[in-house]
């Protein structure tokens, strides 16, 4: 699994952002992927947060155990530096998402939080 099956699927979950993405295209030339992911897919995927929306929160953290599972090396450095640290920005987001994250998505988050010398909330 890379970036591109990564950004596509994030693209199945949040269709509306496909335009972003194509703008974000057309202006750098190239898709920066941590940008994307920072900038375009993860206010989406904290909305689900603030909207509970369990199923799609289900289905999303799902995915994110099969990316801790199957990544190649620099998806999985990706993943972590924009899905697993931004979770942890937050205490009430990352408790609420550790109720949907499989343990390999567990591991590398708290793996993640640890690197930033950050507080390991659980």
């Amino acid at each position: 699994m890379m970036t591109n099956d990564f950004l596509a699927q994030m693209i199945s979950f949040f269709p509306k952002i496909k335009p972003e993405v194509e703008n974000h295209k057309e202006e750098y030339g190239e898709i920066l992927f941590t940008c994307v992911v920072e900038d375009i897919v993860m206010p989406r995927v904290l909305k689900l947060f603030e909207a509970d929306d369990r199923e799609k929160l289900k289905e999303m953290f799902a995915y994110f155990e099969a990316v801790s599972e199957k990544a190649d090396r620099d998806l999985l450095n990706c993943f972590s530096v924009t899905v697993l640290e931004t979770l942890g920005n937050d205490e009430q987001i990352l408790r609420k998402a550790k109720e949907y994250m499989g343990p390999l998505t567990t591991k590398n988050q708290r793996e993640a939080d640890l690197a930033l010398g950050r507080k390991v909330y659980i």
